[in-house]
């Protein structure tokens, strides 16, 4: 062979090839993205519409169901989910693997087109492309420093106009999002019995906010050498320009709007409760673009939110903290399938030498692991793949697997030199002589792994690392058994003169090795005797042939059935974060939710307060607390924390659910986050409850099944999507059509009237200290504290007459869902089970299917499937 014959002629130039391929390696490997685990590219694109004040039923019936109508036939769309609840809808249109994300977008604006009407006060459908990459590598928490009154929650505006962008910056960083916090609004607060008298509705005020909030260009003027540009500038620049909006002439006199209200900078009312470690905060979270390092990502973050709190933060008496970094974990993880690595590389050795006897030998075939381990780096990075737990454990399965030609070809050209024959035609001849062997050896291995790189579903996605690393190292091993391996052997093997093979003679072990010394040459030389001497013996006799192969083959058989593991489909791992979602009763405000969140934090808080070293540390039933946060959103609740023994983080749940069950009413269901979240949805089953009928018999099956849950799956732990709950209060004002049209009064000005003195309504926008914030007018508090007090809101008539609300409408108390969830247009409630640790899923997967599902299949309730998250 040609390859051979000049890489043994020429050692500098497979030397040099040698140099250049860890050179290259090295390069790719800080080149190449680092990150915990492979890319997945799932397409999936999210269309948001925002309805502010509308009632989950209406969302679904006005917005959602009109979108879905459109979306159905989206091309290579597979599945198509939606969420509505108060004030804004959802969409969810996952699309087939491999599909053109852009296109896929380009298609659901233009089938969003189609749609032919919103709601006049509804927002245009915000449309955004997510998937597993989206969810934040970092998360930040700003508190307020020591002494400071303030509260930290009116720090939104400073922080999305100037730490947001800073972070924004940063190369590799895709966005950063901002949680909690209430922002400036210019609020024109209204006395309604001042509107009354004056006979002005609530559509006056606004109309005239709006228009007399405008400036308007007139052209240009001419001027000897100049020209002037002309501009009717009339937005308003403080309080006191809106308060002296003349709104309307009642008999002749101007009524200004310092005659009803009063405007004053305020902030918008608070929707959501963010607490961390017992402290009021606003979060913030960085989300890394596709393809980038997270490791330098992560460092450049951390420099410039140490550069934000040396500088621009002190001034404003904030600091920003990282509670959360996921490359600690990414780094924990990857350093111990490095550590496997080495581990794995230094058996290798430690074996070859054991069966060779010869460190010459042990030292020519163990240089291929290095190689070809370090020139895989170059593979990947031409591949563009990235170092993660998958690829990095492929190369430690690949470690024992390229020695294998190495082996092969150094023991025949060792054979051959103890023919007599020279080390450069020893090297020649027992290389070329195996050369077919080995490249079929390699072929049908990488056989057995190439087929996974073409498999797009998840499975494939998620183990091509796998493939590319094994295929790749054991490519270059092939090359290295035949360039490399000859090429040391022709300079530095040695074939001691008593192992020299004689016509008729054996060959045997020089007593006076150091190999020998230790003992160790017995153990592989009574091994091959053995085997030498069970062959002749085995070949005696057809029966004793086939005995043997039905007793290995049972044998085989038999171990694996005893040592087979429980069925996963991936592993749990031990991530140091224990995640929960709160189940609470219909109706919960703001104030409520901060009531449980200072309940649980009363509970955990000694465990945040001492360290590992203390003696009150040791004392406690659990590991310290490193970080706790709490957060509620739109009737949804969930929180977190961290541990600062990460190995032991387990050990506080029990501590976690047993605070949480000192709160009436609370169904809680905390779980340990597991290595590959992002991956479908951890270790869990869902339920779906699909069907068209109406939400009361949808819910009672629901509840049905999330009590036989518990009863076929002990110690498992079920959450409903959405609640099983139809009781969230609601206040409904039911216009009476008559009376309204005796007074003049038409529906809509009926709801925006209500609207804007319980909640406030944008009349227009103000520009405040260079930002546009909304101007809102709303009404006083003292004229809607409590829900009785709704009928006597005195409403403004078009004819000049004050009339109470209750006497133009019905005002109702009921009750209704707090979310309305579809899958493929039907309604949908799915039931999320946990089983526990120790049952397999695969036998959680068919209890469920046997004795819940198929039951209810059988009677035909409703159409249903049971899937594994």
């Amino acid at each position: 062979m040609k390859l051979v014959d000049s890489a043994i002629k020429n050692p500098v130039t497979a030397t040099v090839g040698v140099f250049f391929i860890i050179l290259f390696g090295f390069i790719a490997l800080f080149r190449i993205p680092v990150q915990l685990t492979p890319e997945m590219q799932d397409v999936e694109i999210q269309v948001e519409t925002l309805w502010p004040g509308a009632s989950p039923q209406e969302v679904e019936r006005e917005i959602i169901e009109e979108q879905e109508e459109q979306l159905k036939s989206v091309e290579g769309l597979v599945e198509m989910k939606s969420e509505s609840f108060r004030g804004r809808g959802r969409v969810i249109l996952k699309f087939q693997t491999g599909t053109d994300q852009d296109a896929a977008l380009l298609k659901v604006s233009n089938k969003l087109n189609q749609v032919s009407q919103y709601p006049a006060d509804a927002e245009e459908p915000v449309i955004k492309a997510t998937g597993t990459e989206s969810d934040a590598i970092a998360w930040f928490v700003f508190q307020k420093s020591s002494g400071d009154p303030a509260d930290v929650a009116f720090e939104k505006d400073f922080i999305e106009d100037h730490v947001k962008p800073r972070l924004e910056r940063i190369p590799g960083v895709a966005a950063v999002n901002i949680y909690g916090g209430r922002e400036k609004e210019m609020q024109v607060i209204v006395d309604p019995n001042a509107l009354a008298s004056r006979k002005v509705t609530i559509q006056d005020m606004i109309r005239a906010l709006d228009m007399e909030n405008r400036n308007i260009s007139a052209g240009d003027l001419d001027e000897g050498k100049r020209r002037y540009i002309v501009r009717t500038v009339g937005q308003y620049r403080t309080p006191e320009d809106i308060e002296n909006v003349i709104i309307r002439q009642v008999n002749g006199a101007p009524v200004y709007v310092r005659d009803v209200a009063h405007a004053k900078l305020g902030y918008e009312k608070a929707q959501a409760t963010i607490r961390q470690r017992g402290k009021p905060t606003i979060a913030m979270n960085a989300i890394r673009e596709v393809g980038a390092n997270i490791l330098a990502v992560m460092e450049d973050i951390k420099e410039e939110v140490k550069a934000l709190n040396r500088s621009l933060l002190t001034s404003r008496h904030l600091h920003l903290d990282q509670v959360y970094d996921e490359t600690d974990y990414i780094y924990s993880a990857i350093d111990l399938v490095r550590q496997n690595l080495f581990v794995g590389g230094s058996l290798a050795i430690l074996v070859l030498l054991l069966f060779l006897r010869s460190g010459t030998s042990t030292l020519i075939v163990a240089t291929a692991i290095p190689i070809s381990i370090i020139g895989t780096f170059v593979m990947m990075a031409f591949l563009g793949r990235s170092i993660n737990v998958i690829s990095l454990a492929g190369m430690a399965f690949a470690v024992g697997m390229v020695v294998d030609n190495s082996i092969v070809v150094l023991e025949n050209i060792y054979r051959h030199m103890q023919l007599g024959e020279s080390r450069l035609v020893a090297a020649y001849k027992g290389t070329v002589e195996v050369w077919g062997a080995i490249l079929a050896s390699t072929l049908t291995t990488i056989a057995v792994f190439l087929p996974v790189i073409f498999v797009q579903e998840e499975a494939g996605q998620l183990f091509r690392d796998i493939a590319v690393a094994v295929s790749c190292s054991v490519a270059l091993s092939l090359i290295v058994s035949i360039t490399v391996i000859p090429t040391l052997a022709a300079r530095i093997l040695r074939v001691p003169k008593a192992l020299l093979l004689e016509e008729g003679k054996k060959g045997k072990v020089s007593p006076f090795s150091a190999y020998n010394l230790f003992g160790f040459a017995s153990i592989p030389r009574a091994f091959s005797r053995g085997i030498a001497a069970f062959f002749p013996w085995i070949y005696r006799s057809i029966t004793l042939r086939l005995v043997l192969v039905f007793l290995m083959t049972g044998l085989s058989l038999s171990m694996a059935w005893f040592l087979i593991p429980k069925t996963e489909y991936l592993p749990q791992g031990n991530q140091n974060f224990l995640f929960g979602f709160l189940l609470t009763p219909p109706g919960y405000n703001v104030e409520e939710f901060t009531k449980i969140a200072q309940e649980v934090e009363t509970e955990l808080s000694p465990f945040w307060t001492v360290e590992l070293e203390d003696e009150r540390g040791a004392q406690l039933q659990g590991p310290p607390i490193r970080n706790f946060f709490f957060v509620s959103w739109l009737q949804q609740a969930f929180m977190g924390l961290t541990s600062k023994a990460p190995e032991r983080v387990r050990e506080l749940l029990p501590i976690v659910y047993r605070s949480l069950a000192k709160i009436p009413g609370l169904i809680a269901v905390v779980t340990q986050a597991s290595l590959f979240e992002r991956i479908g949805e951890g270790r869990s089953i869902d339920i779906q409850i699909l069907g068209s009928c109406d939400l009361a018999r949808l819910v009672k099956l629901g509840q049905m099944i999330f009590v036989q849950v518990r009863d076929v799956l002990p110690g498992s732990q079920a959450r409903p999507i959405p609640s099983l709950d139809l009781g969230n209060p609601e206040i409904q004002v039911i216009p009476d059509r008559v009376r309204m049209a005796s007074v003049g009064v038409k529906t809509s000005e009926l709801g925006i009237a209500v609207d804007a003195l319980l909640d406030g309504t944008k009349a227009s926008d103000y520009w405040h200290e260079g930002t546009e914030i909304d101007l809102t007018l709303m009404g006083k508090d003292e004229y809607a504290r409590r829900s009785q007090d709704l009928k006597d809101l005195l409403i403004h008539t078009p004819r000049g007459e004050a009339v109470t609300l209750g006497s133009l409408a019905d005002i109702r108390l009921v009750t209704g869902p707090s979310q309305i969830n579809h899958i493929e247009r039907q309604r949908s409630i799915v039931i999320r089970v946990n089983p526990r640790a120790e049952m397999p899923l695969e036998t959680a997967l068919e209890r469920i299917e046997s004795q819940i599902v198929q039951p209810i299949r059988d009677r035909g309730e409703l159409g249903m499937t049971a899937i594994s998250g």
